[in-house]
């Protein structure tokens, strides 16, 4: 797909109708987002590489960053695209254990050993837990989080069987760790932010590890576990235009500006739909012969991407318990508002 511009130091935004939008369905979006979406701090839609439609709320602007709270799993995701790539890793089927040799599992437990990136990335290792009900406040509360995961890793189910779980996205985070040498904000700043504009994530000392520190008002730049590995399921802080670039660089498939970012396969296998509708830490979706793949992350925090229209929804939230489902807000306003 050939791009006038990229936004790389700025976004250009043009009027809808030039880019093929209908302004009335889109003004549908401001009553339907103060009346239902009432934490939305941030929308931006991208169509055909431009901004059509901005908005802020609740004393937000474009440059004030929110926690996007699991939209960092799909960022993890494309950093191990990368580290593959530049053959930090072997593939995604390398094991799990290849990148903790000082941790000796029990003899009898062979489950563990077999399970690879490739199960973490698509949420198909076992766990204890029941699936949605993850004891992470558990997990917060150890000294040390990775030997707390690999010891819970591979315990009850079995390989292959859909669980969501958070713990499995920091193990991954703390594989690019010891695979490239750098902490994933580290890596992340240099060969994803950075290439592609958006703003470079400086280090957060994190003096304590309560609630409000890793999941609440406190959390800043990119929230780290006691032993420094950036979390892997959670805890970065992203604007929305920023948000909007990276789904801009999957929707341009890893190519930024002539240069490829992301490998174009990775892309690919990323949001391959399957029969758990999730690819690689992306979910996928398919509704009324539109498929979109989403970057989703509690309290309604979603990086939304529909390749065939040309379209990007990137909206930053407030945390709150059991918020509406963006996905309607997607369907019923933005999509319709896209001419053919």
């Amino acid at each position: 797909m050939q791009r006038n511009y990229w936004p790389t130091t700025e976004w250009q935004a043009i009027d809808s109708a030039t880019l093929r939008m209908d302004s009335e369905k889109l003004s549908e979006l401001e009553l339907m987002i103060k009346s239902e979406y009432s934490n939305i701090n941030g929308i931006v839609v991208v169509r055909n590489g431009y901004i059509t439609y901005e908005r802020y709320y609740n004393g937000y602007g474009q440059d004030d960053t929110h926690h996007v709270a699991s939209v960092t799993k799909s960022i993890i995701s494309a950093l191990i695209g990368i580290a593959i790539d530049a053959k930090y890793i072997k593939n995604v089927d390398q094991k799990v254990l290849d990148f903790f040799p000082e941790y000796v599992p029990n003899a009898a437990d062979r489950q563990k050993r077999e399970i690879t990136i490739r199960h973490l990335l698509t949420m198909t290792a076992p766990y204890p837990f029941e699936d949605w009900h993850e004891p992470l406040d558990k997990m917060c509360m150890q000294s040390d989080w990775v030997k707390y995961i690999l010891d819970m890793l591979g315990q009850k189910g079995s390989i292959g069987t859909f669980k969501y779980s958070t713990s499995g996205a920091h193990l991954l985070s703390t594989i690019i760790t010891r695979s490239t040498g750098k902490s994933a904000r580290e890596f992340a700043n240099e060969r994803l932010f950075r290439p592609i504009g958006m703003k470079e994530i400086p280090d957060h000392e994190m003096k304590s590890f309560g609630f409000e520190d890793l999941f609440g008002k406190n959390v800043k730049r990119w929230v780290k576990d006691p032993n420094g590995n950036s979390t892997g399921g959670w805890g970065l802080t992203l604007n929305p235009r920023d948000m909007a670039r990276f789904g801009f660089l999957y929707l341009n498939r890893g190519i930024w500006d002539g240069n490829q970012i992301i490998p174009r396969t990775w892309i690919d296998e990323s949001t391959t739909t399957n029969p758990n509708n999730y690819g690689y830490l992306w979910w996928l979706r398919e509704e009324d012969g539109v498929f979109a793949y989403l970057a989703l992350g509690d309290g309604g925090n979603v990086i939304c991407c529909i390749p065939e229209k040309d379209l990007i929804v990137a909206i930053a939230s407030e945390f709150i318990i059991n918020p509406l489902d963006r996905w309607k807000l997607i369907k019923e306003c933005i999509i319709p508002a896209v001419m053919e």
